[in-house]
């Protein structure tokens, strides 16, 4: 573990396990989670001879509770500065929800070599927010309910959560687990408020579109049809066509959370997207 600074003064913490000649795998998180959210995944592949690498986003679990810089630009320049300091060449980059937003921002604009693949889970892009151009987006009222659960009562906000729509647990038949709640809960509790607030407008009004169109690596595109936070219909499938090469995996029934209710299935299929 340790800690990189921005040029605004940020500290930046991460995790950082592995060979260091291993091949890098770095993990982008959601909202409004840390690095921790990764560690099913960041043991699978250190068992796979990976080197494998975290960070908690700027206002969120240990990295410095910033006034500004919730924006995806910013997040991009932070991750630029983890890459940097690490020299990272030929990455993996990997995100869940709002972390694929910030991978496609990355990706997009890193130096030449730093990425030789990515994969995006339950992401964000290509912009979740209904308008005119984006008719089966969300609408804004969707978004105000998170900033409302933020700015009114964010422990049980952060109870509610997960405990329903995240991980599919309101379904019928789902087999809740009490724990993923509550380790959602302890991450979401160690950010900071006015981070998880501001965050809400870059996961849902950034359009990740020139980003997409930009980018040159493989991408593996993997949705759950049953994602009740980032909806597949106008996610997954619209990313895939902006990508010059980009792969999209379906996963039936599955929930936003896949990776920690199904990582069984989704680790091993990612693992063979970057052996591929």
């Amino acid at each position: 573990m340790g800690t990189v600074t921005t040029d605004d003064g940020t500290t930046i913490f991460y995790k950082d396990w592995g060979p260091r000649e291993g091949e890098p795998i770095v993990f982008h998180h959601g909202w409004p989670l840390s690095a921790d959210d990764w560690d099913n995944q960041m043991l699978f592949f250190l068992a796979q001879g990976y080197r494998v690498i975290a960070h908690d986003r700027r206002g969120h679990g240990r990295s410095t509770q910033t006034a500004t810089g919730h924006d995806m630009d910013t997040y991009a320049a932070d991750v630029t500065a983890l890459t940097d300091a690490l020299d990272l060449r030929g990455a993996v980059h990997i995100g869940h929800s709002t972390g694929g937003g910030e991978v496609a921002r990355y990706v997009a604009r890193a130096k030449r070599g730093r990425v030789s693949k990515a994969v995006l889970v339950g992401a964000v892009p290509p912009l979740m927010l209904k308008t005119e151009a984006n008719p089966g987006g969300l609408p804004m009222e969707v978004f105000d309910g998170f900033r409302e659960g933020v700015a009114g009562n964010r422990a049980q906000s952060f109870i509610e959560i997960p405990s329903g729509p995240f991980y599919g647990f309101n379904r019928p038949g789902a087999q809740v687990s009490q724990g993923l709640i509550d380790n959602w809960w302890r991450q979401g509790m160690m950010g900071a408020a006015n981070a998880h607030y501001e965050c809400v407008a870059a996961f849902s009004e950034t359009d990740f579109t020139e980003d997409l169109q930009q980018i040159e690596v493989p991408v593996l595109v993997a949705h759950g049809t049953d994602d009740q936070v980032v909806p597949y219909d106008d996610s997954a499938p619209l990313t895939v066509k902006l990508l010059k090469n980009g792969t999209l995996k379906s996963y039936e029934g599955y929930p936003h959370g896949m990776l920690s209710t199904h990582p069984e299935v989704l680790n091993p299929d990612i693992l063979a997207f970057i052996r591929s």
